[in-house]
């Protein structure tokens, strides 16, 4: 027993053998420092509970108004097993919204009740890092900026390779496209883009990584895919390799994607498909988005007023711009030297914009600019940031 409580004991009971030994309650509970009120409390339990009556009681309430029904409690439970992924703050605010009758605690009881019940996952702490700048600010709504990438290949159950292409709004968080590939090649990933551009307009640009089939190790790095968008005035934009942060939002659906639709995998590539469908219903429609104001990406999201053309149209430059022609084999011809750029433009036509310096032109396909020509060094390089030519 506490030493604070044996203490209580040895004063309490000093007061009950002083009153057995005939003082008055008045003059016993005044050596023992107390009201006649508690001396009285204590020597009522004593005559009913014996020595056990004088030790400490807890002072909790034994009923709480607010306290979890077992109804509530339940129905948490319920919606908890049929997503696993959600915290205490989506649950609250999924209920709040379509079950409003009911009367549902805050996240802090949500959460301690998925504690009580085994259901969460402790997490060690990070350490804390310094804010830097967003790279994606400039996505200020819905379609501004798509992003695309490969969740990464495994095997289904029956052995078969699944390689998911990704494809969401940065804005809202709109889960466009995700479809499981055998393998990421640009044959197969351009008939998925195209009917996501013809059923959701066109977004002005799409961020995707360095690797197949969104860019390429020869030239300027321009992929067929690349070269297809810019046709469309989709500015094709990756994120500098080994940085995949600079695709955050792309990547924290990707861990949720992971949790839900593959632990395990399906036994089979239909199946597999059919959990990411089911997926992509959910994450859409029913699972609320903290950066969202806990609103669903539906909500948010809204289809491009770009709709896709139906025929590619030829690009048009400057006036002040030289106009040069790449050949099949990816050269072109400027000031009596063949420059080779990259395959992926053969039969197309480039444009050269000059700059304050006379020797560097910046190199522009459509509305972008793809690289650098330093007419001294007769050399091509990568485009410099905020690259901007003469008027």
């Amino acid at each position: 027993m506490p030493w604070k409580e044996t203490r209580a004991m040895d004063e309490r009971g000093r007061l009950v053998y002083l009153v057995q030994e005939g003082e008055s309650v008045a003059e016993a509970a005044r050596q023992c420092g107390v009201s006649r009120k508690t001396a009285h409390k204590w020597l009522a339990r004593h005559a009913e509970l014996g020595l056990s009556g004088l030790t400490d009681r807890s002072s909790a309430a034994l009923t709480h108004p607010n306290a979890l029904t077992d109804e509530v409690a339940e129905r948490v439970i319920e919606l908890r097993a049929a997503h696993p992924t959600w915290g205490p703050r989506k649950l609250m605010h999924w209920l709040r919204e379509h079950e409003s009758k009911c009367i549902w605690p805050v996240a802090s009881t949500i959460g301690r009740l998925l504690k009580e019940r085994g259901l969460t996952i402790p997490r060690s702490r990070r350490r804390p890092l310094k804010p830097y700048t967003q790279p994606l600010e400039h996505c200020t709504g819905p379609n501004r900026v798509w992003c695309a990438d490969f969740k990464g290949w495994f095997h289904t159950g029956d052995g078969k390779r699944c390689d998911p292409l990704t494809i969401s709004d940065g804005y809202s968080r709109y889960l466009l496209q995700t479809r499981g590939l055998a393998h990421p090649t640009f044959i197969a990933v351009r008939p998925l883009f195209e009917a996501t551009l013809r059923e959701y307009g066109l977004p002005e640009a799409i961020r995707t990584d360095n690797g197949v089939p969104f860019a390429s190790t020869t030239g300027l790095g321009l992929s067929r895919l690349a070269v297809w968008w810019i046709d469309l005035g989709i500015t094709p934009e990756r994120i500098m390799p080994g940085c995949p942060e600079q695709n955050g939002r792309h990547e924290r659906m990707h861990r949720t994607l992971k949790l839900e639709t593959l632990k395990p995998p399906a036994h089979t590539l239909r199946q597999q498909q059919f959990r990411f469908d089911t997926f992509r219903n959910q994450y859409n429609n029913e699972r609320p988005h903290e950066a969202l104001e806990y609103r669903t990406p539906a909500d948010v999201y809204r289809i491009s007023p770009r709709s896709y053309p139906s025929r590619l149209k030829r690009h048009e430059y400057r006036s002040a711009w030289k106009v040069c022609r790449v050949y099949r084999k990816g050269c072109f011809y400027h000031a009596g030297t063949n420059y080779f750029l990259t395959d992926v433009l053969g039969e197309r036509e480039i444009a050269l914009a000059p700059t304050e310096n006379e020797e560097i032109h910046l190199i522009y396909y459509g509305h972008v600019c793809i690289g650098l020509l330093n007419q001294r060094k007769k050399r091509i390089g990568a485009p410099p940031r905020n690259a901007t030519p003469l008027e």
